[in-house]
């Protein structure tokens, strides 16, 4: 059956306004988990690598759990395993999302300590590269993101709202950096089964 000249008008107008959306969100991400109120990209790329969200995990300080930051971990695959991802040597990101205030210094010492328990102590030998790691750590607000990048067989990356900053290199850095979300002493357990895949909470 031959369609009327409404009918085809109709579906002219129905296309157009298809493609006229498809346009409108053409780039804009793919939102692949939200916690608490942080929506987190489902892919992203570190140097010419795809990688894909991992796990969402929220970080909790304190007897009180305190909410302190949304984290989420990007990896060319997904995985459960943590021994397996920081065995391999790959591109991955970090995303920490602050839903608390922290001061710089309070969020350097924190790092001082995960590079300590990550390593058993034995912390000196990466001492100047945590160094320059905190270096480049401001004071932290509300909806500030402070990223990790580590693309593979170069250093690491910190970036601060999108900043983009030099390479810090040293050697076995990224995955004693990523031991201290992944390893047997994270900052609280719920966080790193988040980052594994498990649930936000």
């Amino acid at each position: 059956m031959l369609l009327s000249k409404r009918a085809l008008k109709d579906a002219r107008i129905f296309a157009t306004s298809a493609l006229i959306l498809a346009s409108m969100f053409a780039g804009v991400p793919a939102f692949a988990a939200t916690c608490p109120e942080v929506n987190l990209p489902a892919k992203v790329m570190v140097g010419k690598t795809n990688l894909v969200l991992n796990g969402i995990g929220l970080r909790k300080a304190t007897f009180f759990s305190v909410k302190v930051y949304v984290a989420g971990l990007y990896l060319p695959q997904k995985s459960v395993d943590a021994k397996k991802i920081l065995n391999t040597n790959q591109s991955w990101k970090l995303v920490l999302h602050f839903v608390r205030d922290v001061d710089s210094d309070d969020f350097r010492d924190a790092l001082v300590e995960g590079f300590e328990n990550a390593t058993d102590g034995n912390v000196e030998a990466m001492r100047p590269q945590i160094d320059a790691i905190n270096a480049l750590v401001p004071d932290l607000k509300v909806g500030d993101r402070l990223t990790f990048n580590h693309e593979a067989g170069r250093g690491i990356s910190v970036n601060f709202n999108d900043s983009s900053n030099s390479i810090v290199d040293g050697t076995d850095l990224s995955a004693t950096l990523l031991t201290i979300w992944l390893g047997e002493d994270p900052p609280n357990e719920d966080l790193k089964t988040g980052l594994l895949g498990g649930e936000c909470e």
